[in-house]
């Protein structure tokens, strides 16, 4: 993206017929997000520190870990994410491109000329694996149940006197 920084203030204006299209900054930043939250792998936007502090402070921000530039007919985005630890992260990324060019170019017309995705961190979530598990647990022990014990009754043998 360029030097200069666009607040989320700032606007993109597209002429249509009766008028103009105007995109604040930061619609083009929630769909960029959103986009994102629904491709398999992420686990989650990872924002920097100020993302963080406004976080603690207890609000919500959608469109952390997304910066756009938007200008009158086009739009560049950088995206900073954390991928789930066991998925392919180039596949990830180029997911996470193609959804996000994909969105923005559908809801707004404006043409996506550039997609950054930084990953920030991989992420091991154990609670799916250990649900998994104990899927796997759980199955074994249904397939014992199902499976007929075969038992030979041995009667014992009286004990030989010398």
């Amino acid at each position: 993206m360029s030097e200069e920084k666009k607040t989320s203030t700032e606007v993109s204006k597209v002429e249509a017929e009766g008028g103009r299209i105007i995109f604040a900054d930061e619609v083009v930043a929630t769909i960029a997000a959103l986009a994102v939250s629904d491709v398999d792998g992420v686990s989650a936007l990872s924002g920097g520190v100020v993302e963080g502090i406004t976080e603690m402070l207890g609000k919500k921000n959608v469109t952390k870990g997304v910066k756009v530039e938007v200008g009158t007919e086009e739009a560049a985005v950088d995206v900073s994410v954390s991928i789930k630890y066991g998925y392919k992260i180039k596949e990830v990324c180029e997911k996470i491109q193609q959804s996000i060019k994909s969105a923005i170019e559908t809801m707004t017309g404006l043409r996506v000329v550039e997609i950054n995705v930084f990953v920030q961190s991989v992420v091991f979530e154990p609670a799916e694996k250990d649900d998994a598990r104990n899927a796997k647990r759980k199955e074994k022990a249904k397939e014992k149940e199902a499976q007929p014990v075969l038992a030979e009754v041995v009667e014992p043998e009286p004990p030989r006197v010398k």
